[in-house]
């Protein structure tokens, strides 16, 4: 069975919503589009590229899958990674309006998606199946407890609005620090492993 993991970008205050460019999401009226183009540096391309020599398939929510499609089959360099997997590997779009996806190897997600992405991951046989953003699918998933592995990059700005990967009235969920990295530009990069409901308590006492 396949590991499904996340990876996304988010900024210190855990938005997530444009991260590559100005006109990339506007929806609710977002106006910081692109504010992860000032740290891009080797690091991050080298983290991403790790990613993605990893992946056997790919889930992603409809917005991000758009985005990707008007973007990714026009990369045609056979020695860029991304473009490479992405152009060739299954896809799979969770939308309940996509009815004939035109990127080759994509296939759209129906009915009762957690069912589904299980079956999914039982499915892919090779590497993992990979959710890159997609931030309402990879909520609705992380609440389901289907995602095995989240990997955050989170970069050196405030921006005060926007959509979160973590939104208000989440399930309270602990997780293991798996692996963390700095890149030159301040991105700090933390792999985390679901272990499942939060714990709480207090501390004790002070001795009399």
């Amino acid at each position: 069975m396949a590991k499904l993991t996340l990876t996304t970008f988010v900024s210190l205050d855990g938005v997530m919503q444009a991260p590559g460019g100005t006109d990339e999401d506007t929806s609710g009226g977002f106006e910081y589009g692109g504010w992860l183009v000032p740290f891009a540096d080797d690091g991050m391309a080298a983290f991403t590229n790790e990613v993605f020599d990893r992946s056997g398939a790919f889930l992603l929510g409809r917005r991000t899958y758009d985005i990707f499609a008007a973007y990714w089959p026009r990369v045609t360099d056979p020695q860029d990674p991304i473009a490479t997997r992405l152009n060739t590997l299954p896809k799979h779009v969770v939308s309940t309006t996509l009815t004939d996806p035109e990127w080759e190897n994509t296939t759209v997600v129906p009915g009762d998606v957690p069912a589904e992405v299980a079956r999914l991951k039982e499915r892919t046989a090779e590497g993992e199946l990979q959710i890159h953003g997609s931030g309402t699918l990879a909520r609705s998933l992380l609440a389901h407890g289907l995602i095995d592995e989240v990997n955050l990059l989170v970069y050196p700005v405030y921006l005060g609005s926007g959509k979160r990967l973590f939104a208000e009235g989440g399930k309270p969920t602990a997780f293991e620090l798996t692996g963390a990295r700095t890149t030159g530009s301040g991105i700090a990069i933390h792999t985390y492993r679901p272990e499942g409901p939060a714990r709480f308590g207090d501390f004790d006492p002070p001795a009399v």
